[in-house]
């Protein structure tokens, strides 16, 4: 048994938030309930696996967050004829709109299953203090990665540490985004002292001590937090264990998860539970742990197509050649198009596409390498990393620009390159200015994380957005961005939030 199969053994489930909604009404008697729950160890790692539970709703990982990271970046577009997708991708989501909806419930169902661990594991006597630290660690660190999404998704969003039990606490007002990310980086700072390193057997897969300090120096340089965050990388890569996949595409696949570049995953599989996807609701033993980014995002007639690349994507990935003189191999291990030999799904792409040789696909994390014919059984078993170490040596990379020490930054870029078998261009990179090495890292990152989720964060903690000079250059990326307004960086409070708490503020562009 793994660590997949281990969440199937969850008895409670924590619903997820809406401020003005008692979610502590169990009508079951059969039921579990506070008073009488909290007895052993074995019921806190129960309650912590209902946390993990949490990452696996069509609202986090089982297919939206993936939406809402992806299709806002110039990287990705959204072709669906679903007006929730396309319209998220083309910033015209407004505030009677489920995408907004599903991420607030579910990200904050994260949260408040995480402070049901933190509120009660103190009533539990452990004889292990090693596994009490460790439950805790992972419950301080789920707590702030659905905080992470939270406020890089909406901003200006309440902050909830306890598990509420009266009336009047159920509609909170919004904190300053300040006070939120100050809550994460305590959260991830607290959990890194608790974790351990690593896991074995049945428990690999779960936080580790490298992913909180990674999650905490990706918090703090979303804040520009430069020297705080270039410490929290170097720890991390001072824990060893840690190095580049040698097979960049071995990053998106189900043959090599939980490798030694994954710094944490969400763990997916077809075989564990049953068959039926989980949308929604309590979990059943009949729930299938796997995720529908495959369909959603693999081009037609395998998946739904309702995400595409760019070709600016495909153009800068070209501009520059390996040193025999080839394309850079990350683009044909991230986007399906034609070139000789391109397959897909046991077919030739010139053969399915004939009339459309100009198609742009989406391969990364599909299940396009031969095992399947399509993706419409809607259960994709690929882990969704979230952290690899190729962004915490770039995020190092980017941190020492900041801080003007261009050769440090130079060689750490470099050292992503040479994955891809690009030019040494590490002298010359040191000697860019700060202003020429922030474009470089763009340009390095877009290419290292393409059509994962990344781009459209990136973008905007540079501030892309405010910059006209850089919004005109993005419009040219990608026509959605003609749409962007000021403020759209963020999506909406969801608007049944808002007509359940009078507390709740609009964010502005709505």
């Amino acid at each position: 048994m793994n660590f997949k199969k281990i969440i199937l053994t969850i008895v409670i489930a924590v619903y997820g938030m809406s401020c003005g909604k008692d979610y502590l009404q169990l009508d079951n008697p059969n039921q579990q309930v506070i008073t009488t729950y909290w007895k052993t160890e074995n019921d806190v790692i129960m309650s912590v696996n209902a946390i993990y539970q949490g990452l696996y709703y069509d609202g986090t990982f089982l297919r939206f967050a993936q939406c809402a990271l992806d299709f806002r970046g110039d990287d990705m577009m959204s072709p669906s004829p679903w007006d929730v997708l396309s319209n998220t991708g083309s910033f015209k989501l407004f505030n009677n709109t489920i995408m907004q909806q599903w991420l607030w419930i579910a990200f904050y169902g994260g949260v408040t299953r995480s402070n049901f661990v933190l509120s009660n594991i103190d009533k539990v006597p452990f004889k292990d203090q090693n596994l009490y630290n460790r439950l805790k660690g992972e419950a301080l660190f789920l707590r702030a990665l659905n905080y992470y999404y939270l406020v890089t998704f909406f901003n200006n969003i309440p902050l909830i540490t306890k598990f509420y039990e009266k009336p009047e606490e159920y509609y909170p007002a919004q904190v300053t985004p300040e006070v939120l990310w100050n809550q994460v980086y305590q959260d991830l700072d607290e959990a890194s002292k608790l974790l351990p390193v690593a896991y074995s057997g049945a428990d690999l897969g779960r936080a580790t001590k490298g992913a909180a300090l990674a999650f905490l120096g990706k918090s703090y340089l979303f804040n520009k937090k430069y020297d705080l965050a270039s410490a929290k990388f170097k720890e991390v890569m001072g824990l060893g264990g840690y190095d580049l996949m040698a097979n960049y595409g071995d990053n998106f696949t189900d043959e090599f998860e939980n490798n030694k570049e994954s710094i944490f995953e969400i763990q997916f599989s077809r075989e564990a539970g049953g068959i039926t996807v989980g949308w929604v609701s309590s979990p059943g033993a009949d729930w299938s742990k796997t995720t529908a980014r495959a369909i959603t995002f693999a081009p037609a007639p395998f998946g739904w197509n309702d995400a595409a690349p760019t070709q600016w994507i495909v153009d800068e990935f070209k501009k520059e050649k390996t040193k025999t003189g080839d394309d850079d191999p990350r683009l044909r291990a991230s986007i399906y198009y034609n070139y000789p030999g391109c397959e897909l799904y046991g077919q030739k792409f010139a053969t399915v596409y004939a009339a459309e040789l100009g198609k742009l696909g989406v391969k990364k994390y599909g299940n396009g390498g031969g095992k399947f014919l399509d993706e419409k059984d809607w259960r994709s078993g690929i882990n969704e990393r979230l952290m690899r170490y190729s962004d915490v040596l770039l995020m190092y990379a980017e941190c020492q620009n900041e801080l003007d020490h261009r050769a440090e930054s130079a060689k750490y870029i470099q050292r992503v390159r040479n994955r891809a078998n690009l030019p040494d261009r590490e002298a010359e990179f040191a000697a860019l200015t700060k202003v020429q090495m922030q474009d470089r890292i763009s340009h390095e990152r877009a290419l290292e994380f393409a059509l994962e989720g990344h781009r459209f964060d990136d973008l905007r903690r540079w501030g892309w957005l405010q910059d006209p000079n850089k919004l005109t250059e993005l419009k040219s990326h990608d026509a959605e961005f003609n749409s962007f307004v000021p403020g759209r960086e963020f999506f909406s409070i969801p608007q049944a939030e808002m007509d359940a708490n009078r507390n709740l503020k609009q964010n502005t562009g709505y």
